[in-house]
């Protein structure tokens, strides 16, 4: 399909050149009750950012938790003053934090990536060498496309199901990408801020929206196979979540049918 291609990138510890005070890359993170993960996470992005020597900014951009988050967002700062809390005032869900996230950022790149980090930071080299060094708009890391560096597998019945779930993201939605689900994105933001300005979906299911705005663009866009774990403290309700991302991608056609995308959000 033109402009949509998947494939590998191969690097060896990409790194990002720096052109001007404007923050070369900046990291969201959708978090949701995430004081137990989070902390962790954060120490392993700031050691990326360091040890890449890449000029960064960290959002973390808290969808109305009612724990700690806030909290070690704060303590945090002090070893990483990239980091920035950003609230949606009450929990909207994971594609309204994303949204939000990136609409925020002021980087060249926006990489999203989960709190939990099932895909490690260090991963981010593949998909912004597709960006840099491939001429791609966007990348987005994949499980499929390689098995074999999934560490940590999902249930049977988890894997059958997002399995099941691609394949009605290819038919309704005609994409061609094998993972759509994967929580690890990165996009050259001066390019694709109007595809989340059309952002519609506020939960799980807005990664295919955001791929068809894309499409409809002609964006280039890589997928590229990443290492990935499964954390098994994931808040993703394999039943009811699968049957409103399902609701979701129907209603993303809708649109695209009825033409909504064509005008301002």
């Amino acid at each position: 399909m033109p402009g949509l291609e998947t494939g590998r990138v191969e690097v060896s510890g990409a790194s990002v050149k720096m052109t001007s005070s404007r923050p070369e890359l900046s990291i969201i993170i959708p978090a949701f009750n995430e004081e137990r993960r989070l902390a962790k996470s954060l120490e392993l992005i700031r050691a990326y950012i360091a040890n890449r020597h890449i000029r960064a900014e960290v959002l973390v951009v808290d969808d109305g938790s009612t724990d700690g988050t806030a909290k070690v967002v704060a303590s945090s700062q002090g070893h990483l003053p990239e980091l920035q809390l950003v609230s949606n005032g009450r929990n909207r869900g994971k594609g309204f934090s994303v949204r939000h996230g990136m609409l925020k950022a002021k980087g060249e790149i926006g990489l999203f990536t989960d709190a939990d980090l099932s895909a490690p930071i260090e991963e981010a080299d593949k998909l912004l060498a597709a960006l840099r060094d491939g001429g791609f708009d966007g990348a987005i890391g994949s499980r499929a496309i390689n098995r074999a560096l999934i560490d940590v597998h999902q249930s049977l019945g988890r894997e059958l199901a997002g399995q099941v779930y691609n394949g009605i993201v290819r038919c309704i939605a005609g994409l061609p990408f094998r993972d759509t689900q994967c929580g690890f994105k990165a996009f050259c933001l001066d390019k694709t801020r109007e595809i989340f300005e059309q952002q519609r979906t506020h939960g799980f299911g807005f990664d295919p929206e955001i791929l068809l705005l894309a499409q409809k663009r002609g964006l280039r866009i890589a997928e590229i196979p990443v290492r990935w774990a499964h954390d098994p403290a994931t808040k993703v309700n394999v039943v009811l979540d699968s049957l409103r991302m399902l609701r979701d991608l129907i209603a993303i056609r809708w649109n695209v049918l009825t033409g909504r995308y064509s005008g301002p959000r």
